[in-house]
């Protein structure tokens, strides 16, 4: 009698057949190119730079969800359907909503008389506070205990603050 061998780390078993799972490699490889291609945005225009900068990249960084789902998970033996597509596509959304409200607030910013370091601090600010947020109402219609939604809120906390003191660190 053989013995069950676990499925190659490239494969994953689904409901729908094996599939290929490539999905971090993909991602990884065009997320690091969206960085460099988005990094060294300067110029005249810094407001209408960062604002298109944080819409571009939740764009870039949308499409490499997609396209790493798709082809990370591709079904053996056939080709993905419109509506596989589609639904890979409205699922990943989500990133491209989440640049939404910072770049609005870079944008209107000048209506409201901010400087530009004011403005990065608080589209910044909104950045995380969204984070916290979509962690916590995750967890909570996950049906988690009340302390699970507060660690993870934390945790995501934690990590937003991170990205603060980098912020402080690099701005001096």
């Amino acid at each position: 009698m053989s013995r069950p061998t676990a499925p190659p780390a490239d494969r994953v078993s689904t409901p729908d057949g094996p599939r290929t799972d490539f999905a971090g490699a993909v991602y990884g490889s065009l997320l690091a190119a969206s960085v460099v291609a988005t990094a060294g945005s300067v110029g005249e225009y810094p407001r209408l730079q960062l604002a298109l900068l944080l819409l571009i990249t939740g764009l870039v960084f949308w499409a490499a969800h997609v396209y790493a789902r798709l082809a990370g998970e591709r079904p053996l033996g056939r080709p993905w359907t419109r509506s596989e597509m589609r639904r890979v596509a409205v699922h990943e959304w989500p990133i491209v909503e989440a640049s939404v409200l910072p770049a609005v607030t870079v944008a209107v910013s000048p209506l409201l008389g901010m400087d530009l370091s004011t403005t990065e601090w608080l589209a910044l600010g909104i950045a995380v506070g969204q984070q916290v947020f979509w962690a916590c109402l995750g967890a909570a219609r996950a049906g988690v205990s009340r302390s699970h939604v507060v660690a993870e809120g934390a945790v995501n906390l934690v990590l937003g603050l991170i990205i603060i003191a980098a912020k402080a660190a690099l701005s001096h």
